[in-house]
């Protein structure tokens, strides 16, 4: 048994989440390097070089990537071997959130009801996702979310009838609606199965995974690959102004259904799609 005191995830919370604000990740950053010699519009390259610059200045002058920061999303997969000590988790991963925005100068965006909409102060709480998993370690991703991408996520009902078919016109129906909206390039990320809440967690957390990762099944990996494609022939392009490059990356991850259902949700993430991971 590992005892892993909360002090340590304060810490860590804190510096991930100033980390993820001002940094881009290496897949993304690769990811936009590419797109400015792909894209055929001169105002989809000129905005993308835009946004390579925004990207230098951002880590450069430690000035945020966008100004909305989000509001923090934090996965944890807990080893059953760890003890958690000093406190409660939950606690721990609010208070460095409070730390990370409050001590990184990072917009505070989280209000502490949806109606009366009062501001926190300090973008707690955290949306926290947890799950137990094998080994005595405690990894942690956490992915500040604006909401000029997430008020374009859908998620569609599907028929068991609609098939594979139904599941394309799915993502595309939600790329097209979010539009510039979106801040393209975009992320999509697309979750397949399980019920109505399942589907969209599974989509956000494609938006976690590298787009430099394949995924492990043959079907799941030639439907990212058109999907990508025809999404990228919508037209939508960089900032919404036109052009072939509308998304960085298709990812999909599937999760086993009830014979009557065919849930599918689509998470977009702007062209940042902020994350940062840790092992403690």
């Amino acid at each position: 048994m590992r005892t892993v005191n909360v002090r340590t995830i304060t810490e860590n919370i804190k510096e991930m989440c100033i980390e993820a604000n001002h940094f881009l990740s290496d897949d993304m950053r690769e990811a936009l390097d590419k797109s400015v010699t792909a894209e055929e519009s001169p105002l989809g390259v000129q905005i993308l070089e835009q946004l390579r610059e925004n990207l230098e200045i951002a880590g450069k002058d430690m000035i945020p990537i966008c100004q909305d920061t989000g509001m923090a999303v934090v996965f944890v997969k807990i080893g059953q071997d760890v003890h958690i000590e000093g406190g409660l988790l939950s606690d721990a991963i609010n208070e460095g959130v409070r730390q990370g925005y409050t001590e990184g100068f990072l917009r505070k965006s989280v209000v502490k009801d949806p109606i009366y909409r009062e501001n926190t102060g300090d973008n707690t709480p955290a949306v926290i996702h947890y799950e137990i998993v094998e080994g005595d370690a405690v990894d942690i991703t956490v992915a500040p979310k604006g909401f000029g991408s997430e008020n374009m996520s859908r998620v569609f009902m599907l028929k068991p009838a609609d098939g594979i078919e139904g599941v394309k016109e799915a993502i595309l129906t939600a790329v097209r609606d979010a539009g510039p909206n979106a801040c393209p390039p975009m992320v999509v990320g697309v979750g397949i199965g399980g019920t109505f809440e399942k589907c969209a967690l599974l989509a956000k957390k494609a938006l976690t995974r590298s787009i430099d990762e394949q995924a492990s099944l043959q079907y799941v990996r030639e439907l990212e690959a058109e999907m990508l494609s025809k999404i990228n022939k919508l037209g939508i392009g960089p900032g919404g102004l036109g052009g072939r490059v509308t998304a960085y990356a298709v990812n999909i991850e599937t999760y086993p259904t009830h014979i009557a259902g065919l849930p599918v949700a689509v998470n977009i993430c702007c062209h940042v799609n902020r994350h940062s991971h840790r092992v403690i």
